[in-house]
């Protein structure tokens, strides 16, 4: 089975020359919770936010969004893809961790991230230094998850017999990883964490994924399809030449998103020490019909070894067109994937 979830990046509305006025921003958030909402029924595994700041999305505190929809839905598994840890100090990630597992009733994925580079920066951060506090609270966190009272003495944190208060309902939540390298994907490995990718071209995917299950067969850990996401912008119509007409403006709006950071890369690059880059491929693209997305999400699953697909549905168009997105791929492909062996 391939388990199908939204991935939001929750555009924002309206852009960076004239702010929307503040009815209609009230307005788009009330249309997209009960948007996130009707998922639910349409057999969505769960919805992953995205953390972002300063421009283009209004995620910047998803966990305030997993709080909203603990008490709209029932089932769906609800968590982050992923927090930005550098932002913040550890006793916060883990103690909001602990409250959001009980809101959502036990449903709590945990996803972290280190940051991409452009936001990083507005506030003065290099990305050398937002890895060293990324490694710093991941190893934090994972204690703080196998035990009540934790002690810690590193370069950005030092705490004694710290009590992190509440502890998490689940024993402990899935914890994943973003990842766009082999390197990223062995130290995760080691932690025991899931990982999530995307991006890339698939066969330097399936070279990512190769790498972490060799890593976690090296360190005792079994892990298989469920330990692993696919991330793709998925662009939906009920005729592949309006979904055409749609994809067009999805790959120029992210085309231009990416272009800022300098991570990104026209042609894929070899790994590198300290998290290497991405590659903007073609196959990061799946465009159609739900039945021909179904088909395309299938195949490249099923050639990295994912059991999880992420869609990043007509990203950042109107409104209408993203909810119609949702309801097509709910309907008609997620039965799709949800038969499909990986």
């Amino acid at each position: 089975m391939i388990k199908p979830w939204i991935f939001e990046f929750f555009p924002e509305l309206g852009d960076a020359a004239q702010n929307a006025p503040p009815k209609a921003i009230a307005a788009h958030f009330a249309n997209y919770l009960d948007l996130w909402t009707r998922d639910e029924a349409l057999g969505f595994e769960g919805i992953f936010f995205s953390e972002h700041h300063f421009g283009n999305s209004y995620g910047a505190s998803p966990n305030l969004l997993i709080a909203a929809m603990a008490s709209r839905t029932r089932t769906m598994r609800l968590g982050v893809m992923g927090v930005v840890l550098p932002y913040y100090h550890p006793a916060r990630v883990v103690e909001e961790i602990g409250m959001l597992d009980h809101l959502t009733g036990g449903r709590l994925e945990i996803g972290t991230a280190i940051g991409i580079p452009q936001e990083l920066a507005r506030l003065g951060m290099s990305m050398a230094e937002a890895r060293e506090r990324n490694d710093e609270i991941v190893e934090i966190l994972h204690a703080a998850l196998k035990q009540r009272v934790v002690s810690h003495k590193g370069k950005y944190f030092e705490f004694t017999d710290l009590r992190m208060q509440p502890p998490a309902m689940q024993e402990p939540p899935p914890v994943w990883t973003t990842v766009v390298s082999a390197e990223s994907a062995r130290k995760a490995a080691r932690r025991g964490s899931k990982i999530s990718t995307g991006f890339n071209a698939t066969p330097q995917i399936k070279a990512i994924f190769d790498a972490y299950r060799e890593e976690a067969d090296r360190a005792g850990i079994r892990v298989g399809p469920d330990h692993l996401a696919l991330r793709r912008r998925v662009t939906l119509a009920p005729t592949n030449e309006q979904a055409q007409v749609y994809a067009e403006g999805v790959a120029a709006r992210i085309r231009k998103y990416v272009s800022e950071d300098p991570r990104a890369k026209l042609k894929p690059v070899p790994d590198a020490p300290g998290g290497g880059g991405f590659t903007l491929s073609d196959d990061e693209f799946i465009t159609g019909t739900p039945s021909d997305a179904a088909e395309q999400i299938v195949a490249q699953c099923r050639a990295v070894g994912a059991g999880h697909f992420l869609a990043v549905l007509n990203w950042s168009a109107p409104f209408d067109e993203v909810a119609h997105a949702h309801d097509l791929l709910g309907r008609e492909a997620v039965p799709v994937l949800r038969k499909a062996s990986v």
